[in-house]
């Protein structure tokens, strides 16, 4: 966040419990148990950290309604791990302090009037994922920065124990706890599902007229998409089990060798056009594939840079929107 000539701004900090990060079963009355679940108990060290741009400064009381009433009321959001004869297990807690869940970062003037409150933003979101958590209470809370940036008028941070589920049943679990500003007593609307066509979603059997070479060319099909499928399946399983990509600067080897852990990765994002991305698509006659979901006519860029390899990785991504603009200019 410091530019040049400009005296360097404080980062965010992050409030933690102190509280003891064991947890235990006695501090818990334990109202409903169940085990951990095997996959559960692999992602022990493990956060998933969504960020939320919203269009309008923060209205903290409807945010705590709506945890309250809806997200709250789940039971893995209600829970701890604890350990038992030697055995993880989920013990319910009668009561939920939302206080403890719901953290709201104080807007400081500079960071307001700052020129890169965005920077702001992505500073505080990347030292979540290396914060503890209070293992003593649900592995779960809600992170809101009220100052504006570039795309939208104040951020929402969920972060969420990787135990509890994974990305897309804890995202489907977070739209059912919204809902519609028009209508509060509905669910928001979603984007009707993307049409499926194409000759691998359409394989008509062919007419009798057409010949026995037309019958065979459709029943090869489905063996070339059996073949394909086999060969999918046994290349990700190998993958998993031995075989590697190759190392390059978006993938060094720097873990698992002499106990040495992969270094941290910091995620980095910038929004694009929607209809740039289109002009140039269509401009480069599909010479430029991109998959993308929208709901607000951008596509958002993600990257996962290693630091000390990219320790300008808004210049990364400046460089990226700025080729884009290039190819366009010169279309």
């Amino acid at each position: 966040m410091d530019d040049a000539g400009e005296t360097s701004q404080p980062p965010l900090t992050i409030r933690i419990s102190r509280a003891a990060s064991g947890g235990g079963a006695d501090a818990w009355p334990a109202v409903a148990e169940e085990p951990v679940s095997p996959t559960a108990r692999l992602m022990d060290s493990f956060y998933i950290v969504v960020t939320m741009g919203l269009g309008s400064p923060l209205d903290l009381p409807v945010f705590r309604a709506g945890i309250e009433t809806q997200l709250a009321r789940y039971p893995r959001f209600r829970s701890i791990q604890v350990t038992k004869d030697g055995k993880p297990r989920w013990v319910r807690a009668p009561a939920l302090n939302l206080d403890d869940h719901i953290i709201v970062v104080p807007s400081r003037p500079d960071m307001v009037s700052s020129s890169d409150p965005d920077r702001a933003v992505e500073d505080y979101v990347a030292s979540l994922s290396t914060a503890p958590m209070d293992r003593s209470r649900p592995l779960w809370e809600f992170h809101f920065l009220d100052f504006p940036t570039s795309d939208a008028m104040s951020t929402a941070v969920f972060r969420v124990h990787h135990s509890l589920g994974d990305g897309m049943s804890l995202l489907t679990i977070l739209m059912a706890s919204t809902r519609s500003a028009a209508d509060p007593s509905r669910l928001p609307a979603m984007p009707a599902p993307p049409a499926r066509s194409g000759d691998i979603y359409a394989r008509p059997r062919p007419p009798r007229t057409a010949g026995v070479l037309a019958l065979i060319a459709w029943l090869w099909s489905f063996v070339v998409l059996a073949w394909h499928t086999v060969v999918d399946v046994t290349l990700f399983v190998a993958t998993i089990a031995f075989v590697r990509d190759p190392h390059t600067l978006f993938k060094r080897d720097n873990g698992g060798g002499d106990g040495e852990l992969p270094r941290r990765k910091r995620f980095v994002n910038r929004s694009l056009s929607l209809g740039d991305v289109k002009f140039l698509k269509e401009a480069l006659n599909c010479a430029l594939t991109v998959h993308y979901q929208s709901y607000s006519n951008t596509i958002k860029v993600i990257l996962a840079v290693d630091e000390e390899q990219f320790p300008d990785h808004g210049q990364l991504l400046d460089d990226f929107t700025e080729s884009l603009r290039i190819i366009k200019d010169g279309l």
